[in-house]
């Protein structure tokens, strides 16, 4: 082998060794601290004007308990003035009581394929009004992990 050879492959193993203990390390100190994937929801909702009815279908996903969610509803955007603290029995804005693990005397688990509603008030603002966009936000831990829409009929 020439000298001038030896030099260029000895800085080439030194450089492709300091990459591979860069990698390593960069692995070694950043996988654990990758963030873990959120459980997500599927779910449908229908509303009705007339009743003021909003009804969930957990579709799909991990069971969860109501106890530890926040749901966010909207009408057009605008979130209602009073928002579901589900569980609940009588809340300001709603009328009557929520029916499925939103009520508070059901299972507080809300598993694939139940159905919960509740009745939004006339009070509660922006109301109910046939061909609004209603969309409803499932929140855990503060991060979303459902969100579905659907026109009021």
């Amino acid at each position: 082998m020439p000298r001038a050879t030896v030099p260029v492959l000895g800085a080439v193993l030194l450089v492709g060794v300091t990459v591979l203990l860069a990698v390593g390390l960069l692995v070694a100190t950043t996988g654990f601290a990758l963030p873990q994937p959120t459980d997500h929801v599927v779910i449908e909702v229908t509303a009705d004007a007339a009743s003021g009815q909003v009804t969930l279908t957990h579709a799909g996903g991990p069971a969860e308990d109501v106890r530890s969610l926040r749901f966010r509803v909207e009408v057009d955007g605008q979130p209602l003035a009073e928002q579901p603290p589900v569980p609940f029995y009588a809340a300001a804005g709603f009328n009557g009581f929520p029916t499925g693990p939103f009520n508070p005397a059901a299972d507080p688990t809300w598993s694939a394929g139940e159905v919960a509603s509740f009745r939004v008030a006339g009070t509660n603002d922006p109301p109910l009004e046939r061909g609004a966009t209603l969309s409803v936000t499932v929140f855990r831990d503060g991060q979303p992990i459902a969100k579905a829409s659907t026109t009021v009929s």
